[in-house]
């Protein structure tokens, strides 16, 4: 199969998602963030993964990076990671190499079914989990935690930012391949490094 977009130039797919988080999700003041803590900014990056460029440009960099991990499904808690995660199944599509996308529910579903993750999920799948801001890792461990539960194995942990506040750190400890796109200290000031 053929794509339908141009190849990908990494760093300067990396130098405009940059550019459409400050533009678009960094707000400066006092926020209490989804940890508690409080912070004099908020990076509300939901205005990027759901920005048509910025989700297209965090799914190409995703699954770039993806290429040979062997990662059969893509998803995370809901609903950071859903955008996320279907902007990538969408794009492995048209690269002919498909990975598909699962939702992991903050509680399980009450009726129906009765599912706590959404989407085909196979025991013994190779997974990466996905969310776009990690400050302590919660939603990642969470979304981790269900899919081990349902027999599926974490390859790989993708966050578009990682504030540094512990998250991160915390799941490479336990053995997690760990990718943030960014680290807050390039968003919030104007330094940046490449994506590598």
């Amino acid at each position: 199969m053929t794509t339908i977009y141009p190849p990908l130039d990494l760093a300067a797919a990396r130098r405009r998602l940059l550019g459409l988080i400050r533009e678009k999700a960094l707000r400066r003041g006092t926020f209490t963030l989804a940890s508690g803590k409080t912070s004099d900014y908020y990076l509300d990056c939901r205005l990027v993964t759901l920005d048509p460029e910025g989700l297209y440009l965090m799914s190409r960099l995703i699954l770039h990076d993806l290429a040979g991990a062997g990662v059969e499904a893509v998803g995370g808690l809901t609903l950071g990671a859903d955008p996320i995660a279907a902007g990538v199944a969408v794009l492995s599509h048209l690269e002919g190499r498909p990975v598909r996308a699962f939702i992991v529910r903050k509680e399980t579903k009450a009726h129906g079914t009765q599912k706590r993750i959404e989407g085909s999920l196979e025991p013994g799948a190779r997974v990466a989990i996905v969310e776009d801001v990690m400050t302590t890792g919660g939603s990642a461990k969470q979304a981790i935690e269900e899919v081990e539960k349902a027999g599926a194995k974490v390859v790989k942990v993708y966050c578009l930012i990682d504030r540094l506040e512990g998250g991160g750190q915390d799941l490479r400890a336990r053995g997690y391949d760990v990718k943030a796109l960014f680290e807050v200290p390039e968003v919030v000031t104007n330094n940046s490094q490449n994506l590598s």
